[in-house]
Parts: C-alpha cells; sequence; structure tokens
C-alpha cells in the first residue's frame, strides 16, 4: 500500500532529531499493510549495516533488531543448540509467505507488541533481553518478557529503537517444548506456549503468548505436578489479561492455555523421566 502522507524517507545514518510523524522502517511488512496517515517521513535502517546474528564471547546469540525471519531460519537451522527446533517451530508460527519471511524483520515483530508475534514467543521463551537505543545516545536493556506491555504496547520510548534482542547461552542450552493453535488452518495464533527445561538446575519456565495480551513466564526451581500448575497458571494471568478479538474468544484461549501449559508439563517432565 502506497502511504501518500510521507514526504521524506531518510537514512538512518544520519543524525537527527526526532520529529512528530516520524516511523522507523525495517522490513516494512506492517508498515506498508494499512493506510498509515500520521506518519510524514521513515527513517530507514536498512543500510546500517548491522551483522542480522552473531554468536556472542559467552555462546549466546545476538539477533539485530533488522535480522529476518528467513536469516534467522537459515542460520537457527545449522546450529547445535538443544533449543534449535524452537527457532523454526515459532519462524512457522507466521504462516506468511516467502516474500513476507524475506521482508519482515524479528525487530519488527516485536515492536509491534501483537499478542500473536511469534519472534516474541521465542525471544520472551528463551530469556531474551532487548538493547533499547534513545535519541539522545542512551542504552538500557529490558527483558522481552517485560517489553511488551499489552496488545500494540511495549516499554519504547518516544523515538527510542530496538536495536538487538540478545539469547544467553544457558537458553539456548534449554530442551523445549511447543504448542500453538488458531482457530483454522492458516489463522494467526490463538495460544502459543513454550516450554524450557534449564540445563543445569532443571528448572521449568512454562512463556504464555498470543492468548494474552503480554507475555506471561512462569517460573518452577521443581517441577511442579498438575495442580501446582493450573494454580499457577490461575495466579498468574488475570482474567482480564486474556486477549478478545475475531481469532478467538478469552474463554476459548483461557481453556488452550490451561491445556497446553499441562501437555508441556508432561512432556518436558514426566515424559523426559521415563
Amino acid at each position: 500500500m502506497d502511504l501518500n502522507t510521507v514526504l521524506e524517507v531518510r537514512d538512518a545514518r544520519r543524525r537527527g532529531g526526532w520529529q512528530p510523524g516520524d516511523a522507523w522502517l525495517g522490513g516494512g511488512t506492517y508498515l506498508f499493510s494499512e493506510p498509515q496517515p500520521h506518519i510524514r517521513r521513515l527513517i530507514d535502517l536498512s543500510r546500517t549495516g548491522w551483522e542480522p546474528l552473531r554468536v556472542t564471547a559467552d555462546g549466546g546469540l545476538e539477533i539485530a533488531a533488522t535480522c529476518t525471519i528467513a536469516q534467522l531460519s537459515r542460520f537457527a537451522g545449522a546450529a547445535a543448540w538443544p533449543a534449535r527446533p524452537l527457532f523454526e517451530q515459532c519462524c512457522r508460527a507466521f504462516l506468511a509467505s516467502w516474500k513476507i519471511w524475506n521482508m519482515a524483520t524479528v525487530g519488527g515483530n516485536l515492536c509491534n507488541s501483537l499478542p500473536a508475534g511469534p519472534m516474541i514467543s521465542l525471544t520472551a521463551a528463551l530469556d531474551g533481553v532487548g538493547e533499547l537505543w534513545a535519541q539522545t545516545g542512551a542504552v538500557r536493556r529490558v527483558p522481552v518478557a517485560r517489553f511488551v506491555t499489552g496488545a500494540g504496547r511495549n516499554a519504547l520510548d518516544r523515538g527510542e529503537l530496538l536495536r538487538s534482542v540478545t539469547l544467553p547461552a544457558r537458553a539456548l542450552g534449554a530442551r523445549t517444548a511447543f504448542r500453538q493453535a488458531s482457530l483454522y488452518g492458516l489463522g494467526r495464533s490463538g495460544a502459543l506456549l513454550i516450554g524450557a527445561l534449564d540445563p543445569l538446575d532443571g528448572a521449568l519456565t512454562i512463556t504464555v503468548t498470543a492468548s494474552t495480551v503480554r507475555p506471561i513466564r512462569l517460573w518452577f526451581p521443581l517441577p511442579p505436578n498438575a495442580a501446582a500448575l493450573r494454580e499457577a497458571v490461575e495466579y498468574a494471568v488475570a482474567p482480564d489479561e486474556y486477549f478478545d478479538d475475531i481469532h478467538g474468544l478469552p474463554a476459548w484461549r483461557r481453556h488452550m492455555t490451561f491445556r497446553f501449559a499441562e501437555e508441556i508439563r508432561r512432556e518436558l517432565v514426566e515424559e523426559a523421566g521415563r
């Protein structure tokens, strides 16, 4: 879709003050999908030259905000981490064409902050920490689980930029379990839950996304039984935090959240102990 209110496209490498009507341009798959009458100038990130994916000195993974879904899928497919299958599972949760895969960015998915954003699911479940750059040059780091604050809302301040997300080596070494449901075959996720079993101390985390307006992480230092897990989910997710739109009613999303949480617990705890 043409954005006929845009008067200028500026290279993000050029310094300049943030103005009303400015917007960061990454892959553009959301920006160009519907009218954006408030936008007057696009700040283009495509020429920043940020390395899409980089293994850190301690064995973690830094994902640039401009990394595309296709780049992430290819890179993770050749990796040897125990958590490797989760990357492809979350990439496939887009249910998008190859055109979208080659343009949509990890950072764009996080900054749109939609409940069904699978890159939010992936990076929140693997203890991802976002690096945020302000116009003043200040840098702050926010866990992805706290970066998204609601449906379409996040922790970014005016003019602030998500530069990257870093996943720690310990999380990449976790054994994971993935559950996702949509109302129809090629539909947006109505519930997406991820479990991760810590490789060092055996702690279990279950991350709830898509069914809720924000990521919700449950951490169990010792593997819970079914009753303890159900009680934890009941306590952690307030009734008004289940998302409500045409892709699923809150009651259905709540039901799938409890069902998937128990399936994940059984897969990572009970079946592993047999």
